[in-house]
């Protein structure tokens, strides 16, 4: 996957994307992907039956700010404001602390 020079981006078919906070725990990561890739595959089950898919999305959005994809930019937080996004996302999420 190719990033920008800053680390900051990653680019896909053209098109820059917030790279995951690189000062993430690996475990503590593989958690938000996991909990991120079932949130979406819930946005699509609700789709598909014509339900409400707000939890399923605030789950999704809640695993992004986690990985530092969406909300404030990772490199504009301290070390300490990053632990604790990704710490408050875990717990927004409900997945045991490892």
């Amino acid at each position: 996957m190719e990033r920008t020079d800053d680390g900051r981006y990653v680019v896909i078919s053209g098109r820059r994307w917030r790279a995951t906070d690189p000062a993430i725990p690996e475990d503590v990561a593989a958690s938000l992907r996991t909990a991120l890739m079932a949130a979406r595959r819930d946005v699509g089950t609700a789709l598909r039956a014509h339900a409400d898919p707000s939890p399923a999305r605030a789950r999704v959005q809640a695993a992004k700010v986690g990985l530092g994809e969406r909300g404030t930019p990772w490199w504009e937080q301290s070390a300490e404001e990053r632990r604790l996004r990704w710490e408050a996302a875990l717990s927004d999420l409900a997945i045991p602390p490892r």
